[in-house]
């Protein structure tokens, strides 16, 4: 009875404790996530922050937050998801779908309300087009049906409010529930569409923002002409992203993205009100 008790002691302890590598290194819970927001430029945002010697980023999306059958495995689960990392270094994790989970801000900020966010956003008309590109190669490659974008935008002549990535880009009312939470002064919202085009500057802002030396420079970045983006460049190895990034938007018509335009027209200035900024977008 006693030896069961020990053991068991011992293993609740071992879970509490962060997993140490020989090498010095160990597991720890994220002090950055990368929020959201779904084809914000989330994976580029985690490779360009990864440039930084004092910042380590899990691989994968870990959907601890948001997905039921992950949370009900606790922390110790989500510790043994993380990166190992230098203890003067910090880990970061990127989940896109974080930001339009209602759930998930209470449970983030149970684990650490003092946690540093970093949501990354796009003109939402085109992070509608984005996402629609990206369900539909989805479903090319599985051979799967797909419908034409116009028969998901539009229903009975008006805007389809039903199609989930509308909802997705109505960013004031996902931002309205984080901050029930956590002060404007712990999210930085990163605008994903310089970020494609001049990424330097964006960079440097998230560096001021999690109070990290200045490192990333403009040596890290490269122009690839070839597939229209920037590429990175890390101490003479260069990468660029994943060949799904960046692909072509179906065609839509011009009267339908004037819809578009037109239906995010209020949902914007709200979100501008929010945070206090405002953003190029149509």
């Amino acid at each position: 009875m006693v030896m069961g008790l020990l053991a068991k002691f011992i293993l609740i302890s071992l879970l509490q404790t962060p997993l140490h590598h020989p090498n010095g290194t160990l597991q720890q819970l994220p002090q950055i996530i990368i929020i959201g927001v779904r084809k914000g430029g989330t994976r580029a945002l985690i490779e360009m922050l990864s440039l930084h010697s004092a910042v380590v980023a899990a691989q994968n999306e870990v959907h601890f937050f948001d997905w039921e059958s992950h949370f009900q495995k606790g922390l110790p689960w989500y510790l043994s998801q993380m990166p190992y990392a230098f203890p003067e270094q910090l880990t970061v994790e990127k989940t896109p779908a974080y930001f339009t989970s209602a759930k998930v801000p209470k449970r983030i900020y149970q684990m650490n309300p003092n946690i540093k966010l970093l949501l990354i956003l796009r003109d939402p008309t085109e992070r509608v087009l984005s996402d629609y590109t990206q369900v539909f190669y989805n479903r090319l490659q599985k051979h799967k049906r797909y419908q034409p974008i116009e028969s998901v935008l539009v229903k009975d002549g008006e805007i389809n409010l039903g199609y989930k990535a509308l909802n997705r880009s109505l960013y004031y009312v996902h931002m309205q529930n984080w901050l029930q939470y956590f002060p404007l002064e712990s999210i930085l919202v990163v605008d994903g569409d310089r970020l494609i085009k001049d990424p330097l500057p964006e960079m440097k802002k998230v560096e001021r923002f999690l109070k990290l030396e200045p490192q990333i420079n403009a040596s890290n970045f490269y122009f690839n002409k070839t597939k229209g983006f920037y590429c990175l460049r890390d101490h003479g190895r260069e990468r660029c992203l994943h060949d799904s990034k960046g692909r072509a938007h179906p065609h839509v018509a011009p009267a339908i993205l004037q819809k578009l335009y037109k239906f995010f027209h209020q949902p914007n200035k709200k979100f501008f009100e929010l945070v206090g900024r405002t953003f190029n977008w149509k």
